[in-house]
């Protein structure tokens, strides 16, 4: 795996997201309430929508086109829309304070 830093977790606000563009497509990065870091492709599982413009909350985003509630940590769809598609978790890791996203060498 080769991780590159994307920035500070500082750099996203709490209950806030930022998009990522790689070379595979672009990934949104998360910070809950608590501070937890989370990544997922930057496409909800219904409609593409972009999660990184979504609400989050607890540990989920709630998609914008839809109201769709996505699991951070899985990436699975919550509730009534549960195992009707799946957004990946895309490699994150942090260390001292950095965000380093991961992708297959």
């Amino acid at each position: 795996m080769t991780w590159t830093d994307v920035g500070a977790v500082t750099d996203i606000p709490l209950r806030g997201a930022r998009r990522v563009p790689t070379p595979s497509g672009d990934v949104a990065v998360f910070r809950t309430g608590d501070g937890g870091v989370f990544a997922l492709i930057d496409r909800c599982p219904h409609k593409g929508g972009p999660l990184s413009q979504g609400i989050v909350h607890g540990r989920a985003v709630t998609c914008p086109l839809h109201a769709w509630n996505i699991d951070l940590a899985t990436g699975q769809p919550m509730g009534a829309d549960q195992g009707k598609g799946c957004a990946p978790v895309a490699p994150l890791r942090v260390e001292e304070g950095r965000i380093l996203l991961g992708r297959p060498r």
